[in-house]
């Protein structure tokens, strides 16, 4: 998914103040997102619309918010069965053919399986655990069902599942040994005084649902190769095994060392890999001499442990493809590949002995989002490094590429993506995986362009080549390698704009450490929230400072609501900052405070301050006895003695 195209959300029911949580993680990430709402209650016209806010901004994160026991169905505001309600969603999704995040919120309801293009947040945000979701008194005022927590929850889960997307993925994880993978050091306590405590017990499970996503496992541990390989056998109870591991580095050489190895033997750029580790020190070395390399120092209190590794948001699959089930075993093919080519006399030797096989054929649907992941992933050998989704990998010609050897498959690896003129075969995109490359792959697709030109009557091919920060290798072979007939440009003034190269996914760089650790609860994200508020608002200060018990009361509910420091008396509630949703905040909020209903009428009715506030709620609380005598006595009043006592007030 492209970045900072903008948030768009539809819901059916009142979402704006997702907002407020939702720029905070902007922010924290680095982004340029503004965020829009599309129009109350229509997630389907929103969906259908060729003129609605979803396909106003088709690059744009697209975001669908369901209360689970509501129907989704603009044309009514009413309560009807869930199943028919979901499956029309799956129709409009269809239908609107990119990709759409959706969310089914408290009180939760079941959906069925997701359209084509549907992603659910539901598993992330089951993350973000809110024991009171619902606001009955903000849900009747204005039909804000939830309260600040789960907004804070929601909004969270919606920015990870964006992150998730846009983020370029890591793939190796390195796992050091004693006190990560077990309890103990098996040098000092021995392979069988060790323990896999139920905390390491689970690092080992997610770590195998990392492999099983398609994360490569490495060992990266400053031991003896036969003390760790002793343990494994003493424990075999342990939810990894040896086999999990895609190459070893169990020595006493710096873990730098050992990382910029099989960074090397995988061809993998070093940015790819996360170290886990409980080492501090390790962890710092490491980022002194690798700073490319994520380090993930583990809690020291180990019952944490499986919290914090669930909220790194590095570790994060929205969407597995066979591909990536596969990419253990294909790496695993790669090694033996690698130790080939090393007995080789030489290269023609290696390729013949190799015996590779190369399927170039035009793209079905079953390989559109592995192609579209292609265009995410690949970065050495990518002529424009245009990033596209599964619905624009539809709108485009697009061949791709299925290579195997003797031994194996390295499955889809390559795409190109084609579009003509008048005399010339454009090639918009030029993609092969770096597993692939060296065997003679990119000649063969540079071949297979070239016979397409002649079969349509092109006199040249023309490669665009745009300038990344890592493509090199697709720069040098089409400038170096191109065949006959066969042109290689860089972008000019007269290049398009959808062949420059995207921008980086991220301004900053993301602290996953913070994350986990600071900002994994709901209380935790909306105390950041609130505390972010606070500070810009710091210098602001207050006047007209309250004067009663009840002023002071409701000045403490103003300042929660709007996270604004000491409101005055007579400051408007709209000129602090607040709007319609939070003005329902701030009634359902004095509701539960002082146990008072007031009417949404004090927003209409003129000025919003909290002395006016103070009137309303000691006139509601008035006893009505007392009132009507009051009124009798001012009724009794001539008109000096009426304007001598408000004078005296």
């Amino acid at each position: 998914m492209p970045d900072h195209n903008g948030i768009v959300i539809a819901a059916n029911f009142t979402a704006d103040p997702i907002a407020e949580s939702l720029y905070f993680w902007i922010r924290q990430l680095g982004w340029a997102d503004e965020v829009t709402f599309a129009p109350y209650n229509q997630v389907f016209q929103t969906l259908l619309d060729p003129n609605g806010a979803f396909a106003a901004n088709p690059k744009a994160a697209h975001v669908v918010l369901l209360r689970g026991d509501r129907a989704a169905d603009a044309r009514v505001d009413t309560r009807v069965d869930t199943r028919v309600d979901a499956e029309a969603l799956r129709a409009a999704i269809r239908s609107f053919g990119r990709p759409v995040l959706v969310a089914c919120c408290e009180p939760a309801g079941d959906l069925p399986e997701p359209a084509a293009n549907e992603i659910r947040l539901n598993g992330l945000l089951a993350k973000y655990p809110v024991g009171d979701a619902l606001d009955p008194h903000a849900e009747q005022l204005g039909d804000v069902p939830y309260t600040p927590l789960y907004f804070a929850a929601l909004g969270t889960a919606v920015a990870r599942a964006i992150h998730a997307l846009r983020a370029r993925p890591f793939k190796v994880i390195a796992l050091d040994c004693d006190n990560t993978l077990w309890r103990g050091t098996c040098g000092e306590d021995g392979p069988e005084g060790v323990m896999v405590d139920e905390p390491r017990r689970q690092l080992q499970r997610f770590m195998r649902t990392q492999r099983d996503a398609g994360m490569l496992l490495t060992l990266a541990s400053k031991n003896n190769e036969a003390d760790v390989e002793e343990t494994f056998r003493a424990h075999p109870e342990m939810p990894l095994a040896p086999g999990d591991f895609i190459a070893r580095r169990v020595n006493w050489e710096p873990k730098a060392v050992g990382l910029a190895g099989v960074a090397e033997e995988l061809a993998l750029g070093l940015d790819s890999f996360i170290l886990v580790d409980d080492s501090a020190k390790e962890i710092a070395e490491m980022r002194a001499a690798l700073p490319e390399v994520l380090g993930l120092e583990l809690p020291h209190n180990e019952a944490r442990i499986p919290h914090y590794l669930e909220h790194v948001w590095a570790f994060d699959h929205l969407q597995v493809t066979e591909e990536d089930r596969q990419r253990n075993e294909s790496y695993l093919q790669q090694v033996r590949r690698g130790r080939l080519e090393r007995q080789a006399g030489s290269l023609e030797e290696f390729l013949r002995e190799l015996k590779v096989e190369i399927h170039i054929q035009p793209m079905t649907e079953a390989q559109v989002a592995r192609v579209a992941q292609l265009t995410q992933r690949t970065n050495q050998m990518n002529t424009t490094l245009i990033r596209r989704s599964e619905a624009e990998v539809r709108e485009t010609e697009c061949w791709t590429v299925d290579v195997s050897d003797r031994f194996g498959s390295y499955g889809l690896v390559g795409a190109i993506f084609l579009r003509e003129t008048d005399d010339a075969l454009v090639v918009d995109g030029f993609l092969l995986s770096c597993r692939a490359l060296g065997r003679g792959v990119e000649h063969r697709m540079m071949e297979r362009i070239r016979e397409l030109a002649a079969e349509r009557g092109k006199s040249r091919v023309e490669v665009p080549v745009v300038e990344g920060p890592r493509n090199a290798t697709a720069r040098e072979f089409v400038r170096g390698g191109v065949p006959a007939r066969a042109e290689a440009r860089t972008p000019d003034e007269k290049t398009k704009p959808n062949e420059q190269a995207p921008a980086t996914a991220t301004a900053v760089r993301i602290d996953y450490n913070r994350i986990a650790r600071e900002l994994s609860r709901p209380s935790q994200i909306l105390d950041a929230v609130r505390a972010e508020k606070r500070t810009l608002a710091a210098e602001r200060g207050g006047s007209q400072q309250p004067r009663t018990d009840l002023e002071r009361q409701l000045a403490a509910v103003w300042a929660e609501t709007l996270q604004v420091a000491n409101p005055g008396v007579e400051e408007d509630f709209f000129d602090l900052g607040g709007h319609s949703l939070l003005a329902v905040q701030l009634f359902s909020a004095v509701r539960q405070e002082l146990g008072v209903e007031l009417s949404m009428d004090l927003v209409y009715g003129g000025r919003l301050t909290i002395a006016g506030m103070a009137a309303a709620v000691e006139l509601a609380q008035a006893d009505p006895e007392e009132m009507a005598r009051l009124m009798a006595e001012i009724e009794g009043l001539s008109d000096e003695e009426l304007r001598a006592l408000l004078a005296e007030e």
